[in-house]
């Protein structure tokens, strides 16, 4: 259960299927601390019947497990997520940065973004990340790591080509997250980009 480019999972399953067997494409979506709280959601696609098979499996795991169809609907649907994903941390890192830089309080920057309608865990637990971070050495420990968040945005570069479809919010991320992992913050939570956006 990894993310890889849909290429390879097509491959995958024409390998195993050529054999005889059955495939299924299972793509987890979460992180280090949905895994330990049993919400992770799993996205899967290819046979119907081994995914009947594995729900058992899925539910010991994960809240949800959601059935997409054919093999590489799985990968690209969690592309798009991890997309949507980074280009929000990207946004919410400049935003922080750029309050810092006027001298705007980014604690009161997080709690009316609460009270809006941006609210999301998502959004609290990354900002609150990027508020410690300035004090707490580890503020970034990695719940979903900034190397592999960087590696989905180059994947959902990669799928948009395939389709013609421009994505230019998510390569302008993308090139943030490339200096991020280039200042060593890889192996640090994805909120770690937000050290990147100082020059």
């Amino acid at each position: 259960m990894s993310v890889v480019d849909t290429d390879t999972s097509l491959d995958i399953s024409e390998a195993i299927t050529a054999k005889g067997g059955r495939f299924l494409e299972a793509v987890v979506t979460g992180s280090r601390v949905q895994a330990e709280q049993k919400q992770l959601i799993f996205l899967a696609s290819g046979d119907r019947t081994l995914f009947a098979d594995c729900e058992f499996c899925f539910r010991a795991m994960g809240k949800r497990s959601i059935y997409l169809g054919d093999v590489g609907n799985a990968t690209r649907m969690n592309i798009v997520i991890d997309m949507i994903m980074g280009t929000m941390i990207a946004g919410l890192s400049e935003g922080m940065a750029l309050a810092e830089k006027c001298g705007v309080n980014q604690n009161d920057v997080l709690e009316i973004l609460e009270m809006s309608s941006m609210n999301c865990s998502l959004i609290r637990q990354k900002g609150k990340s990027i508020v410690e971070g300035a004090d707490q050495e580890d503020a970034f420990q990695p719940h979903f790591p900034l190397k592999h968040q960087q590696k989905d945005l180059r994947l959902a570069i990669a799928m948009g080509d395939q389709v013609d479809q421009p994505l230019p919010v998510t390569a302008a991320s993308n090139e943030l997250f490339k200096r991020a992992r280039s200042l060593g913050y890889g192996d640090q939570d994805m909120a770690a980009v937000y050290k990147a956006t100082f020059l």
